[in-house]
């Protein structure tokens, strides 16, 4: 009975959870959708209000709608006219106290992991974490800020170290280069590695670090 129990975990809980994290995404889209057609039902007269609110009780139609909204906004942005607008528009954000902080830090995060040029994730590192005779794998994430590179006067990179078996949360670190071990594997197999709790080898590694790789200590 253990044995087919735990077969049947197997092959249930993967599939459970990535229904779980689609469903949450799309729920996350079409909540987006619906408080946008809720301020839109509260200023239309009461005949068009119902019909639209008839439209907004579709199954499915929040969702489609903001997929195609996002994919247009896209497409505009991409233009001239349509950077103009952006550039525009990110001046008036930046002129209000509070959100412009805000909305330029999620701006430049935003832009470095989903840009093919951005350092973010670029590699997995082998550093030496919570002690010196202990290894965690992070990822390098860029080198840190000027002021911050000459009050340091080394050679430093800034790191992400995830958490396990939630890597969405974790510690920001700039450790000495010379201390850290670049892997083979790719980001991808790293980060499942990480969230397996190690327990789900990389494809292509045998979990030892490469033999090219610098050893400073």
């Amino acid at each position: 009975m253990k044995k087919y129990f735990i077969a049947g975990i197997l092959v249930w809980a993967p599939l459970s959870i990535t229904v779980w994290v689609i469903a949450w995404g799309l729920g996350l889209l079409d909540g987006v959708f619906g408080s946008v057609m809720h301020a839109i039902i509260m200023v239309l007269p009461h005949d068009a209000a119902v019909d639209v609110q008839h439209f907004r009780d579709l199954p499915g139609v929040g969702i489609l709608i903001v997929i195609a909204v996002i994919m247009f906004t896209g497409l505009v942005a991409i233009s001239f006219a349509g950077q103009w607008w952006i550039r525009m528009w990110n001046k008036q954000i930046n002129r209000i106290p509070i959100v412009r902080s805000i909305y330029s830090s999620v701006q430049q995060v935003s832009s470095t992991l989903f840009s093919g040029s951005g350092q973010a994730f670029s590699k997995a590192l082998l550093i030496r974490y919570p002690h010196a005779d202990s290894w965690v794998i992070a990822f390098q994430t860029g080198t840190p800020a000027k002021e911050v590179a000459a009050k340091l006067g080394e050679d430093y990179v800034n790191v992400f170290l995830p958490t396990t078996p939630n890597p969405t949360s974790g510690f920001f670190m700039i450790v000495p280069r010379a201390q850290t071990i670049e892997l083979d594997m790719s980001v991808e197999e790293a980060l499942k590695h990480i969230v397996s709790m190690g327990s789900v080898p990389p494809n292509n590694s045998s979990g030892l670090p490469s033999q090219d790789s610098p050893h400073h200590f």
